[in-house]
């Protein structure tokens, strides 16, 4: 095969663009992977806050806490 052949495959032909889309998402995720495990490396769990932190469900949690109120 020469240069010609592959470049033929990999950009005009709908199995080869199928091939240069997984091969990126592929090492898109390893990428991901290797720099995820060197972040928690770097930063390891400092054990539980016991300061009041902002909660994405903290609307639902104070909801439940109401409801649970008035039945008492």
């Amino acid at each position: 095969m020469d240069f010609n052949e592959i470049y033929h495959f990999l950009f005009e032909t709908f199995p080869g663009m199928g091939v240069l889309i997984g091969s990126g998402l592929v090492i898109s995720v390893i990428v991901c992977v290797v720099l995820e495990r060197r972040t928690r490396k770097m930063f390891r769990d400092r054990g539980s806050a016991d300061h009041d932190e902002w909660s994405l469900f903290d609307d639902i949690e104070e909801g439940e806490r109401e409801e649970e109120e008035k039945e008492a």
